[in-house]
């Protein structure tokens, strides 16, 4: 009886230690509010591969004073001492006020010391001090996309991530291939004896003759310096050093030629404005190597020292490095023209340079001799704007950067090309067109915006290339009737935009616009212009735009606006949404009209009315009738992330060069050509830039869903089913590789923010693809897949890759014996080399689902203009036409390629999502509200999309039937599409889910997508129940101690 008794007291004590460990750990795992801890980009600690134990940081104060001050203010608010240090800077700026100071700080107290410098009142924000590395490309080539960037065999070089923005010595013939055509471009020597003045091209004789040569015009160069004595120069009014080496000469000749191509004086290689006064700013050393903080000072001294003009010949696709880009905008606004090299990332569209990409830098293009865009010159359109909005026009202008004559370091000239070319031509024009205006009038007229205006509105346009390849066109100093130097001559302060005129009829200088007309139903097309404001650093929009149709046919068109309501400094935006009514959905013809905006800046000094002005858009554009369903396509863009913010991988592995996506991935970008095959193949194809449930899947044969990093919403995948299954909704998937083991050593550590960078997914987000076809029974896998193959004589190399894991039964389904380059592959390889071969990877599906149509592909790189080796644009074609129109080609319906059985998995096979990145800081999705933006269509604006936004209430949108809201979208007809298994392998399937499942919670697996039930109402529920079984349980063992006691209590009072 005392042995039971003794074993009852201790259970309900066990089951309390079981009930809290219970308790502990799914509050450990389930709890609501837990934080992911690891960032992609994780400080490094200690000593870095450069064995320094401190990294410094630039501290960007509120106010200007003098560092001293600065000092002393940290210093007594954080006190001597505590793991940081102030840097000494010694250079010409220190002698006046600055807004920045530079610390160090010691890599294990780095977060707690840098977060209490940041809460600080007067700091306005702290930053890694970011290096910049700028390479002079060999002789072998001038570009041709990426050649002497960051990396190199897959490694990263020092210093910040730039492209080949440097240019290459010529010799007798260059070779460059046009990676967009898959065709090689042979280009040789073509300056002839006549054309070896660029000076006479754009007559800047004649403007001498007239006794303009640039004198007092003051001419920053920031770049590798200049020799004080080269007998090329008259006027080199000072010479600084802003680098940690003890000189002030160019040791390389980068810093030399630029200046000769603005200033020189050499019969043999003239500049444009030899009286200009240089100051030469060596903001690089000998190793090509700069640091942010070297460039504000030198920036700062610049504003202080009221230079005129600056040229700037670096660059990189880094448009979110803030201390340096809004220093950038307080150079401008400062009323210093800047001048910069657009970039040598050619003949890839999206490959635009930051600072040249900014709207109030003039950015600058490079053309050859005969007028065509040099194969090295980026293209743009510029990529800050998307996924989510549509990019400016850039660049600005061009100019001749090919075989362009300069000086040597010590003496004698010699021949360069690239867009570091083309840019000091551009910054001796500007110039030159400074000195024509009186100096006590130069501040009153000249400032960057009206520079600007006298540019492009000058500027010659060439033909065959197009708005994003030329911007306005070739500089024109002199030659023409609306040359520059006659607009400069008679200008009056004035606001306009750029590009004034969009002209649907004029191709090919409007692609893509010109290439797709408008058409009721539509999404909206966007068009994003720029503002120029020559009548101050700053304006205001005084009154929402207005469209003034020419006829009556121009009130079917509807457009919306967004724009900068203040316009600093000197640039804002105009972006058009437009739409044609559904009136219209049976017009055919042209719409034409202005769209004007009046802008207003602050009286200048003397002045005492405001300055105002009205801009004008003229507007010309196709529309026709609404085309079949089955030949309009929509191409999701919501979806992309791109570099930057974050580490976002190439697609093709095979690329050692150029290891990040930044191209923007999008239709008018590296999918520029693709859009224009299928223009030309018949399909009108829209962009979605919002997510799905903000379109109308009955208009569209097919969602093109191609290389997508994001996640996806529950109500997403949801509709989406809904959409291919009962509407007919056609679905076309290219995905990518996604491996985890891969993406681990792609890591690097970056010396010059000083952390890891590591992958923050794959090419493609796998898992996230998974979740979004699973309905269908459809999953990737994780191999890295490379090789040709042949379907019907077309030849087609798979880049990497990846494979086919799940499919459902009656598809066709197409494998290919390829190399599997992943971690896991190199076995697999290795064994299968051994023995008969390499196994058939599955890589192509095709299948029927419900009321539409499914294909999918594993690799994207044959419609990615970027990184192409062999297109595969006759496979798109062929999919499309069976997801849009049902059409099935024979040999991809082949009987034997016919699925009997399904191809299936285990979830535990299936690719697994990171654990150790905070994809949410990049995500649209996750964390984020699902909301219809201004890309989608006008009745959804800023609603959850079509029915999602109107539950509760029965609201008819214009050009829709009435929702049935007890149905909804995500309801299911009498004919569901299924997946059909047998029931022991449905049976093992949801064992093993469930199982799975679990043995992530416990292994402390963190979720990136929400678990539903679990986060609403089961883990709540559970720790409540725990909770209240552990509360009985100790109340039990109490209950139970104090009968005791009771009963020793009675038996003692006896004895006694």
């Amino acid at each position: 009886m005392a042995a039971r008794r003794r074993t009852s007291s201790r259970f309900p004590f066990k089951s309390a230690v079981f009930a809290a460990v219970i308790s502990i750990f799914l509050f450990r795992y389930f709890a609501p509010f837990r934080r992911k801890e690891t960032l992609t980009l994780v400080s490094e600690g200690g000593k870095n591969e450069t064995g320094r134990n401190n990294n410094n940081y630039i501290v960007r104060f509120r106010e200007y004073k003098k560092a001293e001050d600065h000092r002393r203010y940290l210093e007594s608010e954080l006190g001597l001492g505590g793991g940081w240090e102030w840097i000494e800077r010694r250079n010409p700026a220190m002698k006046f006020a600055t807004d920045f100071g530079l610390v160090a700080v010691e890599g294990s107290v780095a977060e707690r010391v840098v977060g209490e410098i940041g809460k600080l009142e007067m700091v306005k924000d702290v930053n890694v001090d970011v290096s910049y590395k700028r390479e002079l490309l060999g002789v072998s080539g001038s570009g041709g996309g990426g050649g002497g960037g960051s990396f190199s065999d897959g490694k990263k070089r020092p210093g910040k991530i730039f492209t080949s923005m440097s240019f290459s010595e010529d010799e007798e013939r260059h070779h460059a291939v046009a990676e967009t055509s898959n065709s090689s471009i042979h280009w040789g020597r073509e300056l002839l004896a006549q054309k070896s003045q660029v000076t006479s091209l754009f007559g800047a004789d004649v403007l001498w003759s007239k006794g303009y040569t640039g004198a007092k015009v003051k001419m920053a160069i920031f770049d590798t310096g200049i020799r004080f004595d080269h007998p090329h120069f008259r006027n080199i009014k000072e010479r600084t050093n802003w680098t940690s080496e003890d000189t002030l000469n160019d040791n390389l000749g980068h810093g030399t030629f630029v200046a000769g191509v603005i200033a020189g004086q050499d019969e043999e290689c003239l500049g444009f404005a030899p009286d200009a006064e240089i100051y030469a700013f060596r903001v690089f050393t000998d190793a090509q190597v700069s640091y942010t903080s070297w460039f504000l000072d030198a920036f700062n001294y610049a504003i202080a020292t009221k230079m005129d003009v600056l040229n700037l010949s670096i660059g990189g696709p880094d448009f979110l490095d803030l201390p340096f880009v809004e220093k950038i905008w307080e150079i401008t606004a400062n009323n210093i023209i800047m001048v910069s090299a657009i970039g040598n990332d050619g003949p890839l569209y999206g490959t635009l340079n930051n600072p040249a990409d900014q709207s109030d830098v003039i950015g600058v293009g490079g053309i050859d001799y005969n007028d065509h865009i040099a194969p090295f010159s980026s293209r743009g359109m510029s990529t800050w704007e998307i996924p989510h909005g549509y990019g400016r026009v850039k660049p600005d202008v061009v100019a001749y950067g090919k075989d362009i004559m300069g000086s040597k370091i010590s003496s004698g000239c010699k021949s360069l090309s690239g867009t570091s070319v083309a840019s000091p031509v551009v910054a001796g024009v500007v110039c030159l067109l400074v000195s024509v205006i009186p100096e006590s009038d130069r501040k009153a007229i000249l400032n960057p915006a009206s520079m600007k205006q006298a540019l492009v509105e000058g500027a010659a346009k060439l033909s065959g290339p197009n708005l994003y390849e030329q911007g306005a066109g070739r500089v024109n100093l002199f030659f023409l009737r609306l040359e520059s130097y006659e607009i400069l001559k008679i200008y009056q302060p004035r606001a306009t935009i750029f590009p004034g005129i969009l002209d649907f009829s004029d191709c090919p200088y409007s692609w893509p616009f010109c290439r797709q007309p408008l058409y009721a139903g539509a999404m909206p097309i966007m068009f994003n212009a720029t503002i120029l404001n020559g009548m101050g650093v700053i304006g205001y929009v005084e009154s929402p735009p207005i469209w003034n149709p020419s006829d009556e046919d121009g009130n079917l068109l509807n457009i919306h606006f967004t724009y900068s309501e203040i316009i600093w400094p000197w640039t804002g935006y105009i972006a058009l949404h437009m739409q044609i009514k559904e009136e219209g959905a049976q017009f055919s013809g042209e719409i034409e009209g202005n769209v004007t905006l009046t802008i207003y800046s602050p009286p200048s000094p003397g002045e005492k009315t405001k300055r105002r002005s009205t801009c004008v858009l003229h507007l010309k554009l196709q529309v026709v009738p609404t085309p079949p369903r089955s030949k309009r396509i929509l191409w999701d863009q919501f979806h992309n992330i791109k570099y930057p913010p974050g580490y976002i991988p190439r697609d093709s592995l095979d690329v050692r060069n150029d290891i990040l996506d930044w191209h923007g991935d999008h239709l008018h970008t590296n999918f520029h050509i693709m859009f224009n095959m299928l223009r030309d193949a018949g399909y009108y194809v829209e962009t979605l830039g919002s997510p799905f449930t903000c379109f109308d899947a009955r208009h569209y044969g097919t969602l093109l869903l191609v290389d997508l990093e994001d996640e996806y919403f529950a109500e997403e995948i949801e509709k989406l089913r809904d959409d291919v299954i009962n509407s007919g909704l056609g679905l076309a998937v290219f995905a990518e590789w996604y491996n985890v083991d891969t993406m681990v050593k792609m890591r690097f550590f970056d010396d010059n923010t000083r952390s890891w960078w590591t992958p923050v997914t794959g090419g493609a987000n796998v898992p996230g693809l998974n979740d979004l076809l699973a309905p269908f029974g459809i999953a990737f896998g994780d191999k890295i897949l490379n090789g040709d193959f042949s379907i019907d004589g077309e030849q087609s190399r798979y880049a990497s890759g990846t494979d086919i894991v799940r499919f459902p039964s009656g598809g066709y389904v197409h494998g290919f014996p390829l190399l599997d380059s992943s971690e896991s592959g190199a076995t697999q390889n290795v064994l299968s080399n051994s023995g008969s071969g390499k196994a058939d990877s599955p890589i192509l599906g095709l299948v029927e689902a419900g009321e539409g149509r499914i294909a999918v592909y594993g690799d994207s790189n044959c419609l990615d203009s970027s990184h192409m080796v062999t297109n595969c644009y006759w496979l798109l074609k062929k999919l499309l036409d069976f997801t849009s129109s049902s059409a099935r080609d024979p040999l991809l319906f082949s009987p034997s390629a016919k699925q009997d059985m399904a191809i299936y998995v285990d979830d535990n096979q299936l690719p697994s999502r990171r654990t150790d990145v905070n994809f949410s800081s990049y995500s649209a999705v996750l964390g984020q509200d699902l909301i219809c933006r201004r890309d989608s269509r006008f009745e959804v604006w800023g609603t959850k999309g079509y029915n999602l936004h109107v539950r509760g209430r029965n609201r008819r949108l214009p050009g829709y039937p009435i929702i049935d809201l007890g149905r909804g979208l995500n309801s299911t007809t009498a004919n569901p599409f299924k997946v059909k298994h047998s029931k022991v392998t449905e049976r093992r399937n949801k064992g093993d889910t469930q199982g799975n499942h679990l043995l992530g919670i416990l292994n402390g697996d963190e979720l990136d997508m929400p678990v539903l039930v679990g986060s609403h109402w089961l883990v709540p529920a559970a720790i409540a129940i725990t909770g209240v079984l552990l509360f009985l349980s100790i109340w039990r063992i109490r209950q139970r101690r104090r009968r005791r006691k009771r009963g020793s209590g009675s038996g003692r009072l006896g004895n006694l």
